[in-house]
């Protein structure tokens, strides 16, 4: 680093500033920096760094050790980022988000000295340990509780499935039924009020509500159920795993989709579009939900006035063939 100080003409401290990317540096200056740091081919040493910071280049991420593919997809998406910004990613993974678990894998994230932590806190049984995280702790919850009062990155459940539930009865269907995924799960809990929201709004019906987990095996078990039901003519479901459950189900029962029933789904699953037929669905942004997780991290840990608190990424909706017109308007 003395060597980058002499050939730009700064002081160390101003060579550290530029390495840890401080807003106080003239761009000028930060400019001359850089092209030192590039002619000798400097690398800083994260361990002294990490010795004088007390931090270090590492970004602790709590998650749940799931499958899913929202959750999955969420982890894989959040680790491209921090590695496109130079952070590695140390990731305690859990399989309940209890208070004893979080506490557990927390302190293990503070031993390594990690520069902040990232917390994919889809529960709400989560709230209470992570309220116990030291408030001087840079964090940010992914599809977290927003009234939990720390920073929070979510996909606009809500809008998704009023989007949703819009294009089925924008189809021309009387009402839609829902099978939800677990209640307790912020993301589900998101997409049963904009189901119920777009429906009241409408006038239209709002059926009982169908609650499942996740799998196609419950999708198949709900299907089974409304296949038998000729008044079911659209059906929007928390995610597309359970709507593949529910068309095999309804073809079993002579039902095809669009003819007889329509379907939409959510997450847009890589397969979704090979599904027969082709499953309509709501896409979340991981990507988009990642990278604004890391703006607000690095934020807290500039000490950036402004950070902002909760940030909502919006959805979008896939329109592919599982959803037609209800045979009684389709003339």
């Amino acid at each position: 680093m003395t060597d980058v100080a002499r050939l730009a003409g700064v002081s160390h401290q101003t060579v550290s500033r530029v390495l840890n990317d401080h807003p106080n540096v003239k761009e000028q200056t930060r400019n001359r920096v850089r092209a030192a740091i590039a002619e000798l081919n400097y690398r800083p040493n994260r361990a002294a760094r990490a010795l004088v910071t007390g931090r270090s280049q590492l970004i602790g991420v709590v998650a749940r050790n799931s499958t899913l593919y929202g959750p999955a997809s969420m982890l894989t998406e959040f680790e491209q980022a921090a590695a496109d910004a130079g952070f590695a990613v140390s990731v305690g993974s859990v399989r309940e988000l209890d208070r004893s678990t979080i506490s557990a894998v927390v302190d293990r994230h503070l031993d390594q000295r990690v520069a902040g932590l990232v917390v994919i806190a889809n529960v709400a049984s989560a709230a209470e340990a992570l309220a116990e995280i030291p408030s001087d702790v840079p964090v940010v919850f992914i599809d977290g509780d927003p009234a939990g009062g720390r920073p929070v990155v979510t996909v606009d459940q809500v809008a998704g499935a009023r989007a949703a539930t819009r294009h089925l009865l924008d189809a021309g269907h009387e009402t839609v039924w829902h099978v939800s995924g677990p209640t307790d799960w912020f993301d589900s809990a998101g997409r049963i009020q904009g189901w119920r929201q777009t429906l009241e709004e409408a006038g239209a019906e709002v059926p009982p509500l169908l609650s499942a987990d996740w799998s196609a095996a419950e999708g198949y078990r709900a299907g089974q159920m409304l296949a038998r039901m000729p008044e079911v003519t659209a059906i929007f479901t928390a995610n597309d795993h359970l709507a593949l459950g529910i068309l095999r189900a309804l073809w079993e029962r002579g039902r095809r989709v669009p003819h007889d029933v329509s379907l939409v789904g959510f997450d847009d699953v890589p397969e979704a579009a090979f599904f027969i037929p082709p499953l309509t669905t709501v896409r979340q942004a991981f990507g988009d939900v990642a990278r604004a997780a890391l703006s607000l991290l690095l934020g807290q840990m500039r000490d950036e006035p402004g950070t902002a608190d909760h940030i909502v990424v919006p959805p979008q909706l896939v329109v592919r063939e599982s959803v037609g017109r209800p045979l009684s308007s389709a003339g």
